[in-house]
Formats: C-alpha cells, sequence, structure tokens
C-alpha cells in the first residue's frame, strides 16, 4: 500500500505498525523515538548489567528524535516545515523540561506546529522521550 511508510532512515518499530501513513493531504507519524537506525543504541544511555538506567543524556535524546522524525517526514514525501501537531512523551519532566524545550525551540522556532507536552511514566523502550506527529504532505 503506498499510504504506509517504512524507512530504514530511521529506527525499526517495534510492533506491527509503520513508520508513518498517509491520508489524504495529511501524514500521521507512529511515536518516534531517539533509537539508532544503525544499531538500536540510544544516544547517552548507560545502562547496568541488569538492564537498569544509570545515565541518560536528554540533549542527545531530543537531537536523535528529531533526526528521526526528519527521516520519517522525508521519505513519506514531507518535511520538517510541514509539521501541524506534534505531542511529546517525557519520562522525566521536571528535570528534563527546561533543556527539551530549549532544543525543541531551536528545531521547531520556524515550523510553529500545535504542541504537547506529557510526562509519563515509562516508554517501551528505556528512552526519555518520544514525539508523535501529524503533517501535511505538499
Amino acid at each position: 500500500m503506498s499510504n504506509i511508510i517504512h524507512t530504514t532512515q530511521a529506527a525499526t518499530p517495534l510492533g506491527a505498525y509503520p513508520h508513518a501513513r498517509k491520508a489524504g493531504n495529511l501524514l500521521f507519524l507512529s511515536g518516534i523515538g531517539p533509537r539508532n537506525a544503525a544499531d538500536n543504541s540510544i544516544p547517552g544511555l548507560k545502562l547496568d548489567a541488569n538492564g537498569n538506567i544509570i545515565d541518560y543524556d536528554i540533549e542527545a535524546e531530543c537531537h536523535a528524535v528529531f533526526a528521526n522524525v526528519k527521516a520519517v517526514l522525508e521519505a513519506s514525501g514531507s518535511k520538517w516545515e510541514n509539521m501541524v501537531d506534534v505531542t511529546v512523551y517525557l519520562t522525566h519532566m521536571k528535570e528534563d523540561f527546561p533543556v527539551y524545550n530549549r532544543i525543541y525551540g531551536e528545531y521547531f522556532q520556524h515550523v510553529q506546529a500545535c504542541r504537547t507536552t506529557v510526562e509519563v511514566k515509562s516508554l517501551p523502550t528505556p528512552i526519555a522521550i518520544e514525539l508523535k506527529v501529524i503533517a501535511l504532505i505538499d
């Protein structure tokens, strides 16, 4: 189906869902995190022997998740400036919001997409941020 988008430029989805799906002139991205497309690593993440988070780098994760979103948008025939709605999930709102908000401002200054930011207890992998995006297709 040409309306279903998969790309090797962003991390492989964790389940039976596409990176994005087209509906008319709208593009709906599945939740996108900061995992590296090449090796599934999470930038700045340090785990102990039991898989518990020792340390993470929200700044590195922000840059990586924005790069993944851009890759999916471009693979779908859209572009960064076409985003109209962004939902951001953070696992540590109090600690991470100031850094995330500063970096978000750098990337989204000229986009002016609507935005909602919520805190969640956890995400499916040991990531600190995930984005859900709706964009226009030219």
